[in-house]
């Protein structure tokens, strides 16, 4: 599943080829993503794409007069294309552009989503969200003060959307590590030096994922085709019952709120 450094790697890739450009057309050939496509989505035909916003883990195409809201779900992804390139099967939307590119999504589990937000208004999916993690507003403060007093594991509150955004399984996961936090331990119970410390490691593991082109596990490829290579660095996601990288330990795999979480029991406490 795609998560924050994949859909801010799709950002910087597709950027510099629509910001500017007219949208000539919109080609719908599935509507029934997560959510069915509404129609309005065809309102930004004729409309110049002023920018290419990322909120969480939603791309925001920006005009004059709303935006098209797009989430690439579980498997999809956006690449731009020559026109009249070949129609794949799992092809479900174009965005055709004045220059002759078309902007294509894919999804073959059909569980992204494109929205419409009209212009002055704010789509209830992006409502009560978290700061961004790589936002001065998500610091050792902001941390500290969600995580006093609460019972919840900390993975999982570095997990909620309502806390920050973005941080996906994935780098929960590293930044844990990293941090050499145990993901179990309640987040209330966490030192203060500690979550510091966490606010940093969130921060330098999204953003060497994103300078590497994200993570490829099953699914993602960038907005070029090729795939990303954080994989390649992953200290413990995927890795249980290796040896730690640190110390030698034969890593642990649990389940945490329905998902695999690993950790060093000597390293992380």
């Amino acid at each position: 599943m795609p998560e924050l450094p994949e859909v801010e790697v799709t950002r910087m890739g597709i950027t510099p080829h629509v910001v500017g450009q007219t949208v000539t057309k919109i080609v719908i050939r599935n509507s029934r993503l997560r959510w069915p496509i509404p129609d309005a989505i065809k309102n930004i035909e004729g409309q110049v794409i002023r920018n290419v916003v990322r909120r969480a883990k939603y791309l925001l195409l920006e005009t004059d007069i709303g935006y098209a809201i797009v989430h690439l779900g579980m498997s999809g992804s956006l690449r731009i294309l020559p026109a009249g390139a070949v129609v794949e099967k799992h092809d479900h939307v174009d965005v055709v552009l004045a220059s002759g590119e078309i902007l294509r999504y894919n999804d073959p589990r059909r569980f992204g989503a494109w929205l419409w937000q009209q212009a002055g208004e704010n789509h209830s999916v992006l409502d009560k969200m978290g700061p961004e993690p790589l936002s001065d507003d998500f610091n050792s403060d902001y941390l500290v003060a969600k995580a006093t007093g609460k019972r919840k594991a900390i993975k999982l509150l570095i997990m909620d959307n309502h806390v920050v955004v973005g941080v996906g399984n994935i780098y929960a996961n590293e930044s844990l590590f990293a941090a050499g936090i145990d993901p179990q331990c309640p987040a209330g119970k966490v030192s203060s030096q500690k979550l510091q410390l966490l606010v940093s490691e969130i921060k330098a593991v999204l953003k060497k994922a994103i300078a590497q082109g994200g993570t490829t596990l099953k699914d993602f490829k960038n907005a070029d085709g090729k795939p990303g290579y954080f994989a390649q660095e992953l200290q413990v996601y995927g890795k249980g019952g290796q040896p730690c990288p640190r110390c030698g330990e034969v890593l642990i795999e649990i389940k945490l709120g329905q998902r695999a979480t690993v950790f060093c029991a000597n390293c992380q406490h």
